[in-house]
């Protein structure tokens, strides 16, 4: 189902959905200054929550910040150290099918079908109807999360939103009185994402279920829930304020792009948790280290001048610094008898300290455009110049940082930084080389983990040492191929912000691919957007004309951010329209 159908999926949901009760009934679940500890670290800290039957929740808040506990002791997973948790007044001590969980994780028997997972909850539960009304009650629910043409189907041969849907299913076939969704969306791509969404809206307005949401996307919080409440970072984690939403339903995605409400909310609540996130996170204790003034082997005039001075960007701006010329990649057909061309004549000048986002569905051949620039994917047509020279192959003029980064678990953060620069400053004395990796490491928020083994880091911290590494090497070109994809958007946010500070003192050419709107906005001199694949090539290029230095912040609230994001979505709706 496209984007273009997700609205009218959304139309075709009943007007009048399960609203908040306002009266003064007993609420159906109730936290009471609930409390919760791992040995010595508090994880939940006097949490309360009253919520109403039919009510849709989303509760928002950093990775680590409690979520999931909170979930679990909702759930009866697990048990809280002190306060109480009550659904109708009665306390809640064990798991029961009135409660239905979704994880991240899909947690589905591979050996079973999609018939015969979901069929599991609902011979267990319902032993004592007849077999028929059994199996029509499964068949019901497969169906209602459009899987009726998988049903014979094993997890193996379905897509990452399929098994996720199969999850929904099962636990919706339980019949529970409030379904719990632990971030239930949060490993599937945008378009997948939003189908759930919508499907999840109509079964809750269908079934007049109580949902409490878990997730880490602000926007998906606002379209979906009646109640967004952070849950501010942890340990000792407490809920923050309640931020109401007072939007019309059904809601449609590109109305709300116009919306007051909408864009004065998602600016409130970014706010809010950017507030109590990023400060916390990213403050350091130690000292700021000053940058040596040394140049890197990867210069054009190395051979030339040797000395260890590093020349000033007094070329920025030098148009045609990087130029694709009728790019192309062919790749062989699965079955060995034909050829497929996945990038088609893509073609791009680039100045001198610019810095591009490439945007596009999965399978576009963003990718493959950057791993061509970074000369680790040979060219199959055409050719890219950098700073008057052809690339051929991989090179330490450019600095590449991938989603999972490549770090080396036994060595620190510092080691692993050092690598680089070893090969990259060999002319430098070793306390230049210290101070450079202390300096970048520093900036992206790392000073206080210099010595700490990237096996130990979270991976917000390893893709910290991921940027750091890549802006040491000092390289003429920096190629970011969805650095912060595997990252909860909070976390993503803090890098990104943490990526553009860094940048501004380097001003280095720069690529970043992502599926991510608003960061491909917030980070780019112009957004390039790409056709669906296969001969994909450009089909736009915005250029956004937004004041730097940049923030999330900021941008929110600036007039022309809305234009800017309506017109890159407007481009991927209708490619996927044609796709």
């Amino acid at each position: 189902m496209s984007v273009v159908n997700l609205n009218v999926v959304n139309k075709r949901m009943q007007t009048n959905p399960p609203a908040p009760s306002n009266d003064a009934q007993q609420p159906l679940l109730e936290l009471k200054a609930v409390c919760k500890s791992y040995g010595a670290t508090s994880i939940l800290n006097n949490i309360n929550l009253s919520i109403q039957e039919g009510e849709f929740i989303a509760i928002v808040g950093f990775s680590g910040s409690g979520k999931t506990t909170l979930i679990s002791t909702i759930a009866g997973l697990i048990q809280a150290d002190s306060g109480e948790v009550l659904k109708q007044g009665q306390p809640i001590t064990a798991p029961g099918p009135d409660r239905g969980v979704v994880f991240q994780n899909y947690s589905l028997m591979p050996w079973l079908t999609v018939f015969e997972n979901v069929a599991l909850a609902v011979d267990q539960i319902f032993k004592h109807w007849p077999a028929e009304q059994r199996r029509a009650h499964t068949e019901k629910y497969v169906r209602m999360v459009n899987l009726g043409a998988a049903m014979d189907k094993k997890p193996a041969e379905l897509s990452g939103g399929m098994r996720q849907r199969v999850n929904v299913a099962r636990a919706l076939a339980a019949s529970p009185d409030i379904l719990l969704l632990d971030e239930p969306l949060s490993a599937l791509d945008a378009l997948t994402r939003g189908n759930l969404q919508d499907e999840i809206l109509q079964i809750w307005a269908q079934e007049k279920k109580t949902v409490i949401l878990i997730t880490n996307d602000v926007d998906e919080a606002i379209y979906m829930a009646d109640r967004v409440i952070p849950l501010n970072p942890g340990p000792d984690a407490t809920f923050g304020p309640d931020f109401p939403i007072h939007i019309e339903r059904p809601r449609d995605r590109t109305a709300l792009n116009h919306n007051p409400e909408f864009k004065r909310l998602r600016a409130e609540i970014t706010r809010y948790l950017m507030d109590i996130g990023i400060e916390k996170n990213l403050g350091s204790s130690v000292e700021k280290v000053i940058l040596p003034n040394v140049k890197p082997n990867t210069s054009n005039d190395w051979d030339r001048d040797r000395s260890a001075l590093k020349p000033t960007q007094d070329d920025l701006g030098r148009p045609r610094y990087l130029e694709f010329s009728k790019l192309s990649k062919i790749y062989p057909t699965p079955d060995g008898n034909g050829t497929v061309k996945v990038v088609d004549g893509f073609d791009l000048k680039m100045k001198k300290g610019e810095f591009i986002s490439i945007i596009g569905h999965s399978g576009c051949g963003k990718s493959t455009v950057l791993s061509m620039t970074a000369g680790l994917n040979s060219v199959s047509e055409g050719v890219i110049i950098l700073d008057n020279k052809e690339i051929a192959g991989a090179g330490p003029d450019r600095g590449v940082v991938f989603q999972a980064p490549s770090l080396f678990p036994w060595l620190t953060a510092f080691e692993n930084v050092m690598l680089g620069v070893d090969k990259v400053y060999p002319h430098a004395a070793k306390s230049e080389r210290d101070d450079i990796v202390e300096y970048y490491l520093t900036r992206v928020g790392l000073g206080d983990s210099l010595r700490k083994k990237a096996g130990d880091m979270s991976n917000g911290m390893k893709q910290r040492v991921g940027i750091a590494r890549a802006f040491a090497l000092s390289p003429k070109l920096l190629l970011l191929d969805e650095p912060f994809g595997m990252l909860d958007s909070l976390t993503r946010w803090e890098l990104q912000e943490v990526l553009m500070e860094v940048w501004e003192r380097t001003h280095v050419t720069a690529i970043v691919v992502t599926h991510d709107v608003d960061e491909a906005i917030l980070l780019a001199d112009r957004v390039v957007m790409m056709t669906n694949g296969p001969h994909a090539r450009i089909g736009k290029i915005e250029e956004i004309d937004l004041p730097r230095p940049r923030s999330r912040k900021a941008l929110l609230e600036h007039p022309d951010y809305y234009k800017y994001r309506e017109s890159i979505l407007s481009f991927l709706t209708e490619c996927d329209h044609t796709h």
